[in-house]
């Protein structure tokens, strides 16, 4: 099921009066705002108890509009929105003044993307504006993959939900600050760095901080109820068994090859041999734990190439500032 025509007319209706939309992307449904309303753009930071300085990244449908969104393109930018768009891409550039301060925290910089999905895109060429729309969840859980999700989430306090169907990507998009001389990777995501350096022709860095502020960069983040603990892959099992053995409700990630021999702790999540896989299902497996009532979560780091490196940067986030044991 997704969402019709008369359900995007009253999506619409809802970001001019100033409320507040749950729209599909192909990375994670999003909160969405009109980008040019101060009011409604802070209802986001309410709703989600998300940090003011938080900047939020401003939905566009088409790449055509770039320019009426930021002060100036540089040639890096173009090639990447020109490839890679739409896609699981955003861009930081520098601040147009369309967009208000209360969209990027307070800086002077903006991230902005072109959603690949047809019913963001249906709402952005209707609506005829930009949509700030972080993740439709509260600040540091979680990301929704599907619009069950975004209800157990929030509720009554989104004014609308559009219906899109599972997101097809599953972790948010890879953020690109192209405002320097040379483009870096802010936070990995849908877009892998190989996809990046194909395109720009040369390596990327991905720096461990960044002086522009961007979504995702909390030092707990994506996280569950339950406590996510990383370890080393040869030290899973035996980690989560004796965790189990002191009392706690333990769920473990592991490869489906491994899964089935794994019989003392609460809760095992057979991994997809498929990273796209394994992204695409990422958000879903933590809260299948969550359900499933651990008060624990046991996993290990995926190889960091490709879509690895999002999945990653995600666990590393949602475990928060804690040493792989």
């Amino acid at each position: 099921m997704t969402a019709s025509t008369s359900d995007i007319k009253q999506a619409v209706g809802v970001l001019r009066a100033g409320g507040l939309v749950a729209l599909p992307t192909e990375t994670v449904y999003g909160l969405g705002a009109n980008a040019e309303d101060p009011a409604a753009v802070a209802r986001i930071f309410q709703v989600k108890g998300r940090p003011s300085t938080h900047p939020l990244i401003v939905h566009i449908g088409h790449a055509d509009l770039l320019d009426d969104w930021v002060e100036d393109v540089p040639a890096a930018a173009r090639l990447l929105a020109e490839h890679l768009w739409p896609g699981p891409l955003t861009l930081v550039l520098r601040r147009g003044r369309r967009v208000p301060l209360e969209a990027t925290g307070g800086l002077e910089t903006v991230a902005v993307r072109v959603p690949d999905h047809p019913v963001a895109l249906a709402l952005l060429t209707a609506f005829g504006g930009g949509v700030t729309a972080p993740s439709a969840n509260r600040f540091g859980s979680v990301s929704p993959t599907t619009t069950d999700h975004v209800r157990a989430e929030l509720g009554g306090a989104v004014d609308f939900v559009l219906e899109g169907g599972p997101c097809a990507v599953g972790v948010e998009s890879t953020i690109v600050d192209v405002t320097g001389d040379t483009p870096s990777i802010l936070r990995p995501g849908g877009v892998t760095r190989e996809e990046l350096e194909a395109v720009v022709g040369c390596p990327l860095e991905v720096p461990s901080s960044s002086r522009v502020r961007v979504p995702g960069q909390h030092p707990s983040h994506y996280a569950p109820r339950a406590r996510v603990v990383l370890v080393e892959p040869d030290k899973v099992v035996a980690e989560a068994e004796l965790a189990q053995e002191l009392g706690h409700r333990v769920g473990v990630f592991l490869p489906a090859s491994f899964a089935d021999g794994v019989t003392k702790v609460h809760a095992v999540v057979p991994l997809p041999r498929s990273p796209v896989d394994y992204a695409r299902g990422l958000y879903g497996f933590l809260r299948e734990l969550d359900e499933r009532g651990c008060d624990l979560i046991f996993a290990s780091l995926p190889v960091e190439e490709g879509l690895g490196l999002a999945i990653a940067n995600r666990l590393r986030r949602a475990a928060g500032p804690r040493p792989i044991v």
